[in-house]
Formats: structure tokens, sequence, C-alpha cells
């Protein structure tokens, strides 16, 4: 009997411990799998793979060339493309052309019959390994693996709309944000830096738009934005413009110039100052009028040349009012100047003075330009009333 235990105890040890050398290897493999994919793991997992593949996808075509056409030899030859270095993929293809002999041989000329080694199908397996040498060596030259490009394309993305994301505002106010990219993209030329300065009692926030769109000017908008940032709160207003000017006069792009427009509201009192750089006015309404008045700031573009001077517009927000800025692919296209465009978006924002703005942002975009190749970006502050809403 006290054998019996001993035995019974011995197995419970035992494939507990198997239990856990299990867990072990599972919680492993996932955690290795999950750096391999982020282009933390070494490449020799998936060379090794790979080559695997090739004698296995052989012998099942030699067996049964029918289901397995010798083309499928492509599969490893792409996928070593996306996943290997240059020298790693130079090995992977001999090893793919010897297959491909291999196959050649043990199937019979191609005259004889269907499911052979045919000069098409050598042609197919030779493109797509020019194809992914090609791939291999920019990825080289760029010095990011294949499966990490992603993830740094999502940490681009998400840091630009970090750096849009706009600061809490006191009681009484109500400010949002809308930005849509040209074509759908996630990657876009106009970009949003606020910050309460002055011991949070005023609010700055300069709204960018830089030449091109979409794809083309999100790695300029992303360097600009940081730029911008650190520069926002560290000078005086009226020196900000200037020193971003000079930023942009620095890098010596070809393409490098942008508009710009930095609002200074104080947000106890509601006095503002807007000071502009070749950027669409700023357009204000008054909550006792019930119009759109334009505040158009005098200032060239950024970028062209250097000593350039900007001139601000000055005015208050009181309750009720609502200022509105945005970039101009909101109100001016080929076919539609920026004085038609502006009255269209004054008409839209119409519709919302009764019942207030909140979430107007995105569908002021939505009926202004909601097909426009380009990038838009729409900026509302509001000076609520006591209820919330603004006053009509």
């Amino acid at each position: 009997m006290a054998a019996g235990r001993e035995r019974r105890t011995a197995a419970e040890t035992f494939t507990a411990r198997w239990k856990m050398q299990w867990h072990r290897v599972r919680v492993g493999m996932r955690r290795s799998a999950v750096d391999y994919f982020r282009g933390d793991g070494p490449e020799w997992i998936a060379f090794g793979g790979l080559l695997l593949t090739i004698p296995l996808i052989t012998v099942l075509t030699i067996a049964n060339p029918v289901w397995f056409s010798p083309v499928a030899l492509v599969l490893p030859i792409v996928a070593g493309g996306l996943l290997l270095r240059p020298a790693s993929l130079l090995g992977l293809y001999a090893i793919a052309a010897t297959a491909l002999i291999v196959e050649s041989v043990r199937l019979g000329p191609y005259t004889e019959g269907p499911s052979r080694v045919t000069p098409g199908v050598v042609l197919v397996v030779a493109a797509c390994g020019v194809f992914g040498l090609l791939l291999a060596q920019f990825r080289s030259r760029v010095g990011v693996p294949w499966r990490r490009g992603g993830t740094m394309l999502f940490d681009l993305r998400e840091r630009i709309r970090a750096q849009s994301t706009l600061p809490p505002l006191p009681d009484g106010w109500h400010h949002e944000m809308a930005l849509r990219p040209a074509g759908g993209q996630s990657f876009s030329g106009d970009f949003v830096v606020a910050a309460r300065t002055n011991g949070g009692r005023t609010l700055e926030v300069v709204l960018t738009d830089v030449s091109g769109k979409g794809m083309d000017a999100g790695s300029r908008a992303l360097l600009l934005s940081g730029a911008f940032g650190g520069l926002l709160g560290s000078l005086p207003p009226h020196a900000f413009l200037p020193a971003a000017n000079g930023y942009l006069l620095r890098q010596d792009w070809e393409e490098g110039f942008a508009t710009s427009i930095h609002l200074v509201l104080d947000l106890d009192s509601g006095d503002y100052e807007l000071y502009s750089a070749g950027h669409p006015p700023g357009l204000q309404l008054s909550a006792g009028s019930g119009r759109w008045e334009q505040k158009a700031a005098e200032g060239p573009l950024l970028g062209v040349y250097d000593g350039a001077q900007f001139d601000p517009v000055k005015g208050s927000l009181r309750t009720g009012d609502v200022l509105m800025l945005f970039t101009d692919g909101l109100v001016e296209t080929a076919d539609r100047d920026i004085t038609e465009g502006i009255d269209r978006l004054t008409g839209e924002a119409d519709r919302y003075v009764a019942g207030g703005f909140r979430g107007a942002a995105w569908h002021l975009i939505e009926a202004v330009a909601k097909d426009v190749n380009d990038d838009r970006a729409l900026l509302l502050i509001c000076r609520e009333g006591p209820t919330g809403q603004t006053s009509r």
C-alpha cells in the first residue's frame, strides 16, 4: 500500500513537472514569435523554415505533379524576399534552383506531357527571385526588417496623432479637432501642436499645412511637429513664427515651404492674437450678430526667405462665440476658389449655431470637402455659455 502511494506521488510529480515544462516551452515559443515579427528575433528561424519547405515542395511535386505544380517553388522565394537579408536569400535561391533541376530530371522533358518544368515555370520562378532580391536590397539599405516596417509606420502615425492632441480647457471652453488625410491615407501634411502656457492661463495652438500631401508630406510633418512642439511655449508668442521660419530655411528642402497659423488665447478674458504665415484666415462667429467674420493676419509663407515679419490680428471671444481655423484643403480646390470655399464652409457651420458645435468638426469636413484629394484639417474653439452650449 505504501509502495502504491509512492508510485502515485511520483506520477503526480512527473505530471506536474511535465505540465510546467510544456507551459514554459509554449511561453518561450510565443515570446520568440512576437520578438521575431517585431524584428528582434534571429534570422536563422525564417531561413531554416524556408529551407525545409523547398525539399517538401519538391517531393510533393514529384509524387503528384497534378496537385503540386513546379511553380509552387515561388512561395518560399517570395517569402524569403520579404523576410531574409540578401546574403541569406541568395543561398535560398541556390537551393530552389537545385530543386527545380531535380524536378525537371525526375518529371522528364516538358514536351512529353503536362505538369512538367516548362520554360514558363522557370521564367516565373526567376522573375519572383529577382523581385524578392530587389526588396531585400532595399530593406538592407534602409536598415529596417520587413516585419518591423509596419510597426514603425504605426508608431510614427500614433506619434503624429499624440502630438496633435489638444490640452484640456477649463469650464466654459470647448475645443475639437478633425484631420482628414488625402486619399484616405494614415499620414497627413496637416498637423496641430498646442500647449497651455503662462501658468495654464493661455492656450497656444499652431495649425500647419506642409507643402505636398499624404505620405509625401507625412515625414516632413512629423519632423516639423516635433520641432514646433519644442518651440511652442519656449519663446514669446511673437517670436514663434520667425523661429519656425528659420528652422525650415535651415532644412534646405526642395519643397520646403509651409503655411501656419498661430493662436494665442487668454482663457480668462477671451482675448486672443492670431499670427499667420501665408495661411487661410480664421473665422469668428459672433454670438450677438450671428455672423462670421474673417480674421486675416499678415505674414509670408514659412521657409521662403529669412527675416520675415508676422503681424498679428487681435480679437476677443465672448460667451457663445466660436473661432474656426482650417487648412486650404478644406476650402480651396482646382475648380473652387478660396472665397467660394469659405462661403460654403460658413453656410454649413450655420447649421450648428442653434444647437452648439460639439461634434461639428468631423461633420463639417464631411459636408464641405469629403472627396477632396488634399489634406484637410479643422479646429474649433468655442466659448460656451453656462449650460455648456453656445448661445443663440
